[in-house]
Parts: structure tokens; C-alpha cells; sequence
């Protein structure tokens, strides 16, 4: 057997993807399985930017292009910041890749040295720790408590400082949980980062998608924050563009530069394209976002809604993103269609066979005792599949 590198050897594979793939199976097998796992918007890339994908395949706007990025379309995530987030960038602190977790790979690469810890609020996405550990640091996991909507307080950050401590990963709106950081909690963080000197990854692939209130980004709340902190964002969640793969990073320079260096060695330039897309996207009408956004603001309402009227599960309202993260620990224990609910993941594995619903276990994101439940499917989906749960959970 071929002998494997350690680095490689010490990650894991995506557990969404898996559970993914799991479904998908049991589809061609002819299974009915209603699908609550992906992350992925269920609309149809808005017509005018698969318009500008089409127009650049007939201009012959297929070859390379520069490694971070066609020119305009740096100028147009900084055109989006200035409006969507109230920062002012130069083209030349924006780096274009290969979706926003290679950009979120590439600023782990690039600032991260052996032994250096990265804090990572608990619940997390799934492919935070990982790209840490490929990037040979150490991710130091900070629980953060329900009652307080799965939000890092400053104290908690405060504490989990050493002298190790390199960056700080955030990410709001929160995927898994909806979470949304408010200006004073993102303030009172920023007070610490600047304080202890230390960077922070800002993920915000889902800023367009908040509901009570719009949610700010920690770069915005004065220079000395912005200049220790490297945004991610994308076009995938808020324009329903998730296999163009189009994400950016956008920082200090000689943090993107660093990143453009790695990126000429990888993968080099985006796909040209799906660049042109993504422009027309950025810079054309915003309405398909907010019609979008207007949708999943009513299944959140039916899913937590429904939710939260079976016994052994309670919801927490999500202020963004399209998922919930149902508490299901009053269930664990119990003796389901013959079967003990031993953790998360049994029951998530009894949901997928016995009703037919794709689910993802919380302890893919550090958080044992849940289930993530994509709300990113049509309203009678939801709707069925509140149903299935709550008859294979009453019996």
C-alpha cells in the first residue's frame, strides 16, 4: 500500500458531502428522499448573469486570465463591498478563486506557520478545521452557548488567547446555526482582535441572506479592524451560483498577493466565464437576491414553525442564512422504529432510512445533540418532510 503524507492522513472527509452522496444513492435507487442536507439555494441562476456566461463563450472569452482575477470584476466586488458593506477597497486587495472555501484555503496558506493557533467558535463549518490542520496550525475550539444564539462573546475570545493565538475565524451569518452578530457584539470582538493584535477571517458568504436585521461586517467598524481583517465572500449563496465556482477574498494586500502567489501555483485563474457571469451578477439588478431571500424568509417560518411542534425537538428562529439547527437532545435515549437514538447521528442515519429525509448530524460541526435542516427546497418539501419526521419520531 502506497504510503500517504501525515498531513493529508489527519483530514477528514466533508460529512455534508457524504450524507450528500447518500441520498443521491438512495434516489437512483428509487427511494423517495427529500433532501435537507446540501447548503445550496434550490433557485435558478438569475437569466441575465447565465446571459453573460453564454455572451463570453460566443466572444471567445475562454482563455486564461490573470491568476487574481479579471480586472473588472475586482473593481466590482469593490463597487458590492462599498454598497453592500460600507468598505472601500482597491482592486488590488481583491483575489478571485475558485469559490469562496479555496479562498478561505488560500488565506490559511498564506498566514498560518507550524504551531500557530486559529480560534474557532463552536458550531462551525465543516471545512474550518481541516483547511487549519492542512495549513499545519492548530485550531483552538471555543464552545459557544445556545441560550446565547451560538455567539462568541468577547470574554470567551479574551480567553482563548495565547501567545500562539494567529486569527480568529468568524462567520455571520452562521452556517450551521443562522446566527447573526450584531454592531456592539461584532465591536466589542474587534476591541480584543485589535487589542491582542491578531488577524481575523471574516466569512460572509451569507451576508445577503439575513432576515431581522442586516448583518454588518467587523471590517466596517473602524480602520484599525479593517486592516487585520481578510473578508470571504462568493457569489454562490446570495445569486444561486454554487457550481459556477466564483468566491473572492478581499484584505490587505500584501495578504491577497500572498494568496495570488499560492493561487499561480494551484489552480491559477477562476474560470473565465464564469468571471463574466459573476460580473453581470455583481453589478446587474439585485432583485433575484432579494426574491430569494423573500422565499426563505417563509419556509423559515413553516420549518421552525413545524419544528418545534414535535416533542424531543426545539428550534432556534435563525436570523440568516437557510438552516436551522434543531436541538435534539431531548431525543437521545429514546427507542425509535426499534431502534436506540444512541447520538446525532443515528438519528440523522434513522431520519434518511426509515423517512426518507437527509439530514445533517450537529457533531459534523462540533456541536453534538443537533441536526442541521437546509430549508433551501420548496415550501411543500418542508412541509412533507415535517410530516415524515414527526411520524417515524410519534411512533
Amino acid at each position: 500500500m502506497v504510503e500517504l503524507s501525515t498531513r493529508i492522513n489527519q483530514i477528514q472527509d466533508s460529512p455534508t458531502l457524504a450524507i450528500s452522496a447518500e441520498a443521491k444513492r438512495l434516489k437512483e435507487e428509487g427511494r423517495d428522499i427529500i433532501g435537507l442536507g446540501a447548503g445550496e439555494p434550490d433557485f435558478e441562476t438569475p437569466q441575465h448573469v447565465k446571459k453573460a456566461g453564454i455572451d463570453a463563450i460566443k466572444e471567445g472569452f475562454t482563455t486564461y486570465t490573470s491568476t487574481t482575477g479579471i480586472k473588472e470584476l475586482q473593481e466590482a466586488v469593490c463597487t458590492r463591498f462599498k454598497e453592500d458593506k460600507g468598505l472601500e477597497y482597491d482592486p488590488e486587495q481583491v483575489i478571485i478563486s475558485n469559490g469562496a472555501k479555496q479562498s478561505l484555503f488560500n488565506v490559511l496558506q498564506a498566514i498560518i506557520n507550524p504551531g500557530d493557533e486559529v480560534i474557532l467558535p463552536v458550531p462551525y463549518w465543516v471545512s474550518y478545521p481541516e483547511q487549519i490542520k492542512f495549513a499545519q496550525g492548530r485550531p483552538v475550539k471555543v464552545k459557544t452557548v445556545e441560550e446565547k444564539g451560538f455567539k462568541l462573546t468577547a470574554k470567551q475570545l479574551k480567553e482563548a488567547i495565547t501567545p500562539q493565538t494567529r486569527a480568529l475565524i468568524i462567520n455571520s451569518p452562521n452556517n450551521p446555526t443562522g446566527a447573526v452578530y450584531t454592531e456592539q457584539e461584532l465591536l466589542e470582538l474587534a476591541e480584543i482582535i485589535v487589542e491582542e493584535d491578531i488577524l481575523v477571517i471574516a466569512d460572509e458568504i451569507y451576508q445577503k441572506i439575513s432576515y431581522q436585521q442586516e448583518a454588518i461586517s467587523i471590517a466596517a467598524l473602524g480602520p484599525k479592524i479593517k486592516e487585520r481583517t481578510i473578508v470571504i465572500d462568493g457569489v454562490s449563496k446570495a445569486y444561486a451560483m454554487t457550481g459556477w465556482r466564483i468566491g473572492y477574498a478581499v484584505g490587505p494586500q500584501d495578504i491577497i498577493a500572498a494568496m495570488g502567489r499560492l493561487q499561480s501555483h494551484s489552480t491559477s485563474n477562476a474560470n473565465s466565464i464564469a468571471q463574466r457571469a459573476s460580473l453581470a451578477a455583481l453589478l446587474g439588478s439585485q432583485e433575484p437576491t432579494v426574491t430569494m431571500k423573500d422565499a426563505f424568509n417563509q419556509r423559515r417560518e413553516i420549518i421552525v414553525n413545524g419544528l418545534n411542534q414535535i416533542s424531543g425537538m426545539q428550534v432556534l428562529n435563525p436570523a440568516g442564512a437557510f438552516y436551522v439547527f434543531v436541538n435534539i437532545e431531548g431525543l437521545v435515549g429514546k427507542v425509535i422504529a426499534d431502534q436506540e437514538v444512541t447520538d446525532d447521528q443515528k438519528l440523522a442515519e434513522l431520519l434518511l432510512q426509515k423517512a426518507g429525509v437527509a439530514t445533517i448530524p450537529g457533531s459534523a460541526f462540533g456541536q453534538e445533540g443537533h441536526l442541521r435542516l437546509s430549508y433551501a427546497v420548496s415550501e411543500e418539501q418542508i412541509t412533507e418532510a415535517i410530516k415524515r419526521i414527526g411520524s417515524l419520531l410519534n411512533k
